[in-house]
């Protein structure tokens, strides 16, 4: 989903979130990603999550409980993220 408030991906931040969103969630694995941006707009630093990771009440936007229990943070997230992209 695209927020109204923010430009359009261009056509290689498109191709690269296309990538991303092939890939497992990077926290626990799940299948059905969603595309999460640390920081909105920047692309190239967005890792695949599950709903549940996600949005979940344990996930990022919650207590982030489930980052915790697998001791995952941001900066982990993303190098695992590239790493599955290599």
């Amino acid at each position: 989903m695209f927020s109204k408030n923010k430009p359009r991906p261009n056509a290689v931040e498109a191709r690269h979130i296309e990538r991303l969103a092939e890939l497992l969630c990077v926290v626990c694995d799940a299948e059905g990603v969603e595309i999460h941006e640390f920081e909105q707009g920047q692309w190239f630093t967005a890792v695949p999550l599950c709903p549940m990771c996600h949005r979940g009440a344990d996930g990022w936007h919650g207590t982030r409980q489930r980052w915790n229990l697998r001791k995952m943070d941001m900066l982990k997230a993303i190098n695992e993220t590239y790493r599955r992209l290599a």
